[in-house]
């Protein structure tokens, strides 16, 4: 009599373990899609937002350089900006925010047309091409943590050195 009741208990325990397995398993399959998800959507948002700032800056300075008004399209970066605030980690956002802010300055800077400060210029494009390295690395982190950070700037703002030549002379005085 113990043999039938040792194969049911064995069975039971075979399809409970099985049912377990399969519920265990359809959980983390599921969580790591949704962080694949994520990943691939965060990797997306971050590229999306670094094209449409490097299409502003170029447009921005460009204006400045050649003392002409901004015609710049905002729509698209403001709409990278907006879909990022989606998926980005806090550190990315506030990396993304003061880049922004000092696209914000440049485009200021452009707007007055006032008299050309080439040392405002050149702080403003220090900023520029320093919050855009912090950008890359926070989106680096936030994908990867394993990533090493860059050390140097790749794209975005171009070095001074190569600005230079065409900014405005400086005042004298200065």
């Amino acid at each position: 009599m113990s043999a039938p009741w040792d194969a049911i208990v064995t069975t039971g325990i075979g399809a409970a373990a099985t049912v377990a397995g399969i519920l265990i398993g359809g959980v983390v399959g599921r969580r790591n899609q949704n962080q694949q998800w994520l990943r691939d959507t965060q990797a997306a948002a971050y590229a999306a937002y670094l094209r449409e700032f490097t299409a502003i800056e170029i447009e921005l300075r460009e204006a400045y350089l050649d003392d002409r008004s901004n015609t710049a399209d905002w729509a698209p970066f403001n709409a990278a900006l907006t879909s990022l605030s989606l998926v980005a980690t806090p550190e990315v956002a506030n990396a993304a925010g003061d880049l922004t802010e000092a696209v914000g300055r440049l485009a200021l800077m452009v707007a007055d047309r006032g008299p050309k400060d080439r040392d405002e210029l050149r702080q403003i494009m220090s900023d520029l091409a320093s919050r855009q390295v912090s950008f890359v690395n926070a989106a680096r982190r936030s994908l990867d943590a394993s990533q090493q950070p860059l050390g140097s700037q790749l794209g975005g703002p171009p070095p001074w050195r190569e600005i230079e030549p065409y900014a405005p002379a400086p005042r004298s005085g200065q």
